[in-house]
Order: structure tokens, then C-alpha cells, then sequence
């Protein structure tokens, strides 16, 4: 059963950083099928910043050269590291892990018609003037 459990929220001053924490559980970060979505009140969910396949990175127009997306293979865990916050980042932040997930021989991947299919319980971003 595919667990992903976000951390590291807060309430932040503009101009400030936090580091956005995923820990997954069966579920292996190595397969670079995750990602960070965001919804703020009122508003659709958007994608903030995502590995591709070939273990690249996308972010999001409005976050690039601020976010950062990473991960730790031995824990298990996908960050979002998060610099000059703008009150416009306020949003829920969730994890999400793609589906199907294709594991052989010791390493797993997502083929090309995979979808974010998992989903975190979001933690919260805010960001005041």
C-alpha cells in the first residue's frame, strides 16, 4: 500500500525559505515518477516542480530559479526546497507518485502513460506580506 506523507509547512515571512519534506512508503522515490503539486483556495491545483522519466527536472514557469526538487534515495524521501517565497506560494503543497510503477531486476520506472495516480494528505504554505 502506497503511503506519501508531507511535512515541513509552515507560516513564513515573503522573502523567506522552507523545505518541504515527502516520505513514501511503498512506494520508491529512486523512480523518479514523483512530484509536487499546489492548490490555493479558490483556485485549480497546478504542478510545481516534477522529475521526469529520465530523471530531469520541470517546474513550474512561476517557481523556477526559487524551488528546487530533490530526493533521498536511502530514506526513501522527496524534498521541495523552497526559496524567496512570495505571498503567492500560499497554497496546500502535496506529494504525488505516478501509476503504474514497473519494478525488474532491482529498479523501477514509470511508463510514458503513467499518471499521477498517489497522493499525500498536503501540508500547508503561507506566505505573508
Amino acid at each position: 500500500q502506497v503511503q506519501l506523507v508531507e511535512s515541513g509547512g509552515g507560516s513564513v515571512q515573503a522573502g523567506g525559505s522552507l523545505r518541504l519534506s515527502c516520505a513514501a512508503s511503498g512506494y520508491t522515490v529512486r523512480s523518479y515518477c514523483m512530484g509536487w503539486f499546489r492548490q490555493a483556495p479558490g483556485k485549480e491545483r497546478e504542478g510545481v516542480a516534477s522529475f521526469d522519466s529520465d530523471g530531469s527536472t520541470s517546474y513550474a514557469d512561476s517557481v523556477k530559479g526559487r524551488f528546487t526538487i530533490s530526493k533521498d534515495n536511502a530514506k526513501n524521501t522527496l524534498y521541495l526546497q523552497m526559496n524567496t517565497l512570495e505571498p503567492e506560494d500560499t497554497a496546500m503543497y502535496y506529494c504525488a507518485a505516478k501509476s503504474p510503477l514497473i519494478c525488474s531486476g532491482g529498479s523501477c520506472y514509470c511508463p510514458r502513460n503513467a499518471v499521477f495516480h498517489y497522493w499525500g494528505q498536503g501540508t500547508q504554505v503561507t506566505v505573508s506580506s
